[in-house]
């Protein structure tokens, strides 16, 4: 006899009728803002698909090179859609770029130069460029304080908005300031991510005063959630990771740098050496699943806002803080919970882990984990290791219980992940 797909939830999964009627109503209510988001989707998909028609994508641009990788005309081409995508003159895409952390520190230290200060006007960034850049240990090697370079910050105003009017008065007061740093997502706290919108007027009021200055927003979780993207309404760099959102669960590693001809130029000495810039850097295996992972994109973030706005409905109806909330505009792909207890939040991870397709059967637990403050609990049972675009969440151990939930290729394991937390938090 066939079954249907309720009859697999509770038959396999024990999820009872009450969970499994509040999450199908709640779903429901969520119809009419998945389908706004819906032409979002629709936008950025044909943007990306304009991108490759207009740099001319063939299946030659798939393979790979060897060595030094001189003529790599797939890693060219692969750059040249980035930039074409981002509305950017150029662009650097590498999977020997670690990380987005790796991304954003190739950037700072590549732009910024001895006696220089770097200027984040989103209050202090997230905890692993905290230590990447020895914020916190200033005599730590290999950070800003090694090379001469000052920092300075700048809280976000009230309403989480770009305090303008603080950021212009340190500019006026230290000419020393060569970069504006903007981090767009909201990392380890509880703020909704920066708009473009918030973006964009911030940038065009700083600039008319300051051109000289470089723009720096970090861009990751924050692709393909809204129609623009940060250097289409005036950022000179943007960064992100290729296993967050423009890798759709597919690009197997790897980070971009996207801006100005200039700022790229500058970026590319410091990405291999001064005299070869990005005209070399090989990677055998080839590019088609970087290829393919930017163009499926818009489609998978579509997929994982769905499920942050079904997350927010059904904890926020339940009592819980969510942010951002339900209605308002959203831009980048994680949803804050904030929990009543650590149990329930170990509860609630535990869930995410085991809704994913891949090491269900783990059991995550609180650990260090380099670059953080606090014990992190984790998980990510994902095709490629540590992919926030596929179903994940991971919270830091300190109250309040906060846990940040992302990804998810499918809306079915979104939604199972999202009963087998109620199940499991013994919220029915």
């Amino acid at each position: 006899m066939e079954q249907t797909m309720e009859q697999i939830f509770k038959n396999y999964y024990g999820i009872n009728d009450r969970i499994f009627s509040y999450v199908q109503a709640a779903e429901e209510k969520i119809a009419g803002e998945a389908a706004a988001f819906a032409k979002i989707k629709e936008y950025n998909a044909l943007k990306v698909l304009k991108a490759f028609h207009t740099v001319g994508v063939e299946e030659r641009h798939f393979y790979g090179s060897s060595g030094y990788g001189l003529s790599d005309f797939g890693r060219e081409k692969l750059c040249e859609l980035y930039a074409e995508i981002f509305g950017a003159e150029d662009a650097i895409v590498s999977p020997l770029i670690a990380s987005g952390t790796h991304a954003i520190c190739l950037a700072l230290f590549g732009l910024l130069r001895p006696l220089d200060t770097m200027l984040c006007v989103t209050g202090r960034p997230y905890d692993t460029l905290v230590s990447a850049l020895g914020l916190d240990d200033v005599k730590k090697s290999g950070g800003l304080f090694d090379y001469a370079i000052h920092y300075k910050e700048v809280a976000l105003s009230e309403d989480f908005g770009i305090n303008i009017k603080k950021v212009l008065d340190m500019l006026y007061i230290d000419k020393s300031i060569k970069i504006v740093y903007i981090q767009r997502s909201k990392g380890y706290m509880r703020r909704p991510a920066l708009t473009i919108r918030q973006i964009g007027l911030a940038l065009n009021t700083i600039k008319s005063l300051y051109p000289d200055v470089t723009f720096v927003v970090d861009n990751c979780y924050g692709e393909f959630c809204e129609t623009l993207e940060p250097t289409e309404v005036g950022a000179d760099v943007i960064v992100g990771s290729l296993i967050k959102n423009p890798g759709a669960g597919i690009t197997p590693t790897g980070a971009y740098i996207a801006g100005t001809k200039k700022a790229m130029e500058t970026i590319a000495l410091r990405f291999t050496t001064p005299a070869t810039g990005k005209e070399i850097g090989s990677y055998a295996p080839g590019y088609r699943a970087f290829f393919q992972g930017v163009y499926m994109a818009p489609t998978i973030v579509y997929t994982s806002m769905v499920g942050a706005m079904l997350f927010a409905e059904v904890f926020s109806s339940l009592g819980y803080s969510v942010c951002p909330e339900n209605g308002t505009v959203r831009s980048d792909i994680t949803q804050a919970i904030t929990m009543k207890t650590e149990k329930e939040l170990t509860a609630f991870i535990r869930a995410v882990q085991a809704a994913s397709p891949v090491d269900h059967n783990a059991v995550p637990y609180a650990e260090d984990m380099p670059g953080y403050e606090d014990k992190v609990i984790m998980a990510s049972g994902s095709f490629v290791q540590g992919s926030t675009i596929e179903l994940s969440a991971d919270a830091p151990i300190k109250p309040p219980y906060t846990a940040y939930y992302q990804g998810g290729l499918t809306i079915e394991s979104i939604k199972l992940s999202l009963m087998l937390a109620l199940r499991d938090m013994k919220i029915f």
